[in-house]
């Protein structure tokens, strides 16, 4: 077993999952990223984190399938022997937006097989592999982060497969929460808002106007994932301890009902 404290990022070389992912290495966290992406194709975001010579794997891998999760587990427990936090942040959008009057089970099989399925089942895996952590009492105290989005609460009826996913998450959150206590496992939810990704760049024009001429925003700008990165770090840190199913709003001030 290692002695660095070990993150498992998925979704991790890209967006906000790559924003996590700097913040944490700049922090001395061992780190396993996971995507579908082979792994040249996303070296260059690989070495950004490689950067801050920690360790850092990355695992091409679908978190959809039993075997792509399962895969992953095994291979952080063959290099790290050890998994102290996991970060389930993978996700999809629809391919492509259709109202929620047309849209095809096809897309939103795809959509909550990545962002609702992997999430539980991957979840489910790794809690296991953390109650033996805990049962065998080597100083380990696990915690587990959902990504989710401002989407959870939001209608947005051109996504609308998007919308129920992030829902779902809420809930595997307030479960796992709850069924974890008693192994001292807290689990918390993050929920960005608007933040510049690759997601988020066909609707950018729009978003410019919302945020920046009509007020959406009380904190008028952009998210980054660097933002995300942030709130990560601070539960990571322990400091929030006397607190699970906790949803912490990244979102410059959405959620804030105004008149």
């Amino acid at each position: 077993m290692i002695n660095h404290k070990t993150v498992l990022i998925t979704g991790g070389a890209n967006g906000i999952g790559l924003g996590i992912a700097v913040q944490l290495a700049s922090e001395g966290y061992a780190l396993a990223l996971t995507g579908r992406s082979p792994e040249e194709r996303v070296q260059e975001n690989i070495n950004k984190v490689k950067h801050f010579g920690t360790p850092v794997i990355y695992i091409s891998s679908d978190v959809a399938s039993d075997e792509g999760r399962r895969t992953v587990m095994q291979r952080i427990d063959s290099e790290f022997g050890r998994l102290d936090v996991l970060v389930n942040n993978a996700g999809v959008a629809p391919k492509v937006r259709m109202d929620i009057l047309s849209t095809t089970e096809e897309s939103f099989d795809y959509v909550l097989d990545i962002n609702l399925k992997g999430t539980f089942f991957l979840t489910q895996l790794a809690a296991n592999y953390m109650i033996v952590e805990v049962e065998r009492n080597v100083g380990i105290t696990p915690m587990i982060i959902n990504v989710s989005s401002i989407s959870a609460y939001t209608a947005s009826t051109m996504r609308g497969e998007y919308c129920i996913s992030k829902a779902g998450i809420g809930m595997i959150t307030a479960l796992f929460a709850d069924r974890l206590a008693e192994y001292g496992i807290n689990v918390y939810e993050i929920r960005p808002g608007i933040i510049a990704t690759d997601m988020t760049s066909g609707v950018k024009e729009k978003y410019d106007r919302l945020i920046l001429e009509e007020g959406l925003l009380p904190l008028k700008r952009w998210g980054v994932p660097e933002d995300i990165g942030n709130a990560v770090s601070v539960l990571c840190s322990g400091k929030l301890a006397y607190s699970t199913g906790e949803v912490i709003n990244i979102d410059g001030g959405f959620h804030v009902r105004r008149l």
